[in-house]
């Protein structure tokens, strides 16, 4: 009965900023990785960025020193700050967690999807 739910997409001009948050709710008992990834029309979903539980960070290319993810993990929440977004950063956004249920094995767990758009 865990599930992710995402937030704070939305249409947004080159050069401005918007931030996802996704909040992981259910009997959790813990949560290893959490991670965000994205998918464009007609193209393979890819990684964004995925904070290793311990501390790690990792970014696509394409996106490090522009966005920032971040985790509450009081809250079982994971954000990803975007900045200067551009019109290619336009996709469905996919928060993923590694996550181990109160009872039962960690597994992959994915939210719906929530679209971000950057126009030109």
């Amino acid at each position: 009965q865990v599930q992710l739910q995402e937030s704070g997409g939305g249409l947004v001009q080159a050069g401005g900023s918007l931030r996802l948050s996704c909040a992981a709710s259910g009997s959790i008992f813990r949560i290893n990785d959490m991670g965000w990834y994205r998918q464009a029309p007609g193209k393979q979903r890819e990684l964004v960025a995925l904070s290793i539980d311990g501390g790690r960070i990792n970014y696509a290319d394409a996106v490090k020193g522009r966005f920032t993810i971040s985790r509450d993990s009081a809250k079982n929440t994971v954000h990803l700050q975007m900045n200067s977004l551009k019109p290619e950063d336009t996709a469905v956004y996919y928060c993923k967690m590694d996550l181990m249920p109160s009872l039962g094995p960690h597994d992959d767990y994915w939210g719906q999807g929530i679209q971000v758009t950057v126009s030109s």
